[in-house]
């Protein structure tokens, strides 16, 4: 009896000096990846393979003596140089698996965001080599992609699909939409929430001044209920596509085949022009409340905002002024 009492607590001493021991590395956070329905003796084979634990045959054992650390969850995991055997197991029962990171910025087009997903690593592509209307398809969105998905830093686990990820910032901008929409001052110009978007993708395109938002959105909603032409230039800019070389030329802005020129159609263009962040919809739905009708860059990262057509024009001259003088300070340089 002695001999069994001794023989038990010596492998007992064994195994849990067997959990303290360190993990082997080949490079610090390095990724271990368990594969769904994986039994433990196929984990003890990986984990032999790999070479990360010395003796690995004693893991079932370990896992007896500990029945929790049997409940490994299948995953992609970041491992640390300082774990031990016993928390490299514990991490897999955890099941807190690495998570990836892809930010979408605001002001950018979906057709942007699509090659960023692109390029994003560890991402299931099921949307490769589709249009962006049949994007759109694929989410559940019956009108152009454009200005529908929430500008933000998306997480996800390895194998998480493109289409799992543009569902959530789909689903994000449904939710901010529909409580901008629902907290909007009265009176305001727009038939429905998706025209409150169009206006928000304007406004983000013309200014990024936090302080001046509301300022840009007073002045489209004062065109708008006195119907004049938005003429703003990115509406334009997007209208031409791959077109656009950098430079908009007056025929540009007489172009009658451009559906979002906005210098020639009326109201708002007919889908948002970019991804519009949170600021630009609370600027759609709260505009300041002023008698501005124009604006136009200051030349110092802001724009100055006019009432009348002649001081616009009086302020579109000082910026001209003010950029050829600008030219000659750095010719003679």
């Amino acid at each position: 009896m002695l001999l069994l009492s001794g023989v038990i607590g010596s492998a007992y001493w064994y195994l849990q000096n067997f959990a303290q021991k360190p993990i082997h590395l080949e490079q610090p956070d390095q990724i271990f990846t368990l594969k769904r329905g994986t039994s433990v003796s196929h984990f003890v084979k990986q984990v032999e393979q790999q070479a990360l634990v010395d003796d690995a045959y004693l893991i079932p054992y370990l896992m007896k003596l500990n029945p929790t650390l049997r409940e490994i969850k299948s995953g992609t995991y970041v491992l640390s140089p300082t774990m031990t055997v016993e928390q490299f197991l514990q991490l897999l029962v955890s099941g807190k698996e690495v998570q990836f990171a892809i930010q979408f910025v605001e002001g950018k087009q979906a057709k942007e965001w699509i090659s960023a997903l692109e390029a994003a690593p560890d991402i299931e592509r099921k949307l490769s080599g589709l249009s962006l209307a049949e994007i759109s398809q694929q989410l559940g969105i019956d009108t152009s992609i454009e200005g529908w998905l929430y500008p933000d830093t998306y997480h996800y686990t390895m194998n998480t699909s493109d289409v799992a990820i543009l569902k959530r910032a789909y689903q994000k901008m449904q939710t901010a939409l529909q409580t901008v929409w629902d907290e909007r001052d009265e009176g305001l110009p727009y038939k429905t929430p998706y025209e409150l978007l169009i206006m928000a993708s304007i406004i983000e395109k013309e200014t990024g001044v936090d302080a001046e938002r509301s300022k840009v959105s007073s002045v489209f909603v004062n065109r708008l209920k006195y119907k004049m032409q938005l003429q703003t230039d990115p509406t334009v800019i997007y209208g031409m596509g791959d077109s656009y070389n950098g430079r908009l030329l007056s025929k540009d802005l007489r172009n009658k085949d451009n559906p979002y020129n906005t210098y020639v159609i009326a109201g708002l263009p007919p889908t948002p022009i970019t991804m519009p962040s949170l600021a630009s919809l609370k600027a759609a739905a709260h505009p300041e409340q002023t008698n501005y009708l124009y604006f136009v860059a200051d030349g110092y990262g802001g724009h100055t905002f006019t009432t009348n057509y002649k001081h616009h024009k009086q302020a579109v001259d000082e910026y001209w002024r003010l950029m050829r003088e600008r030219n000659k300070t750095n010719d003679t340089k």
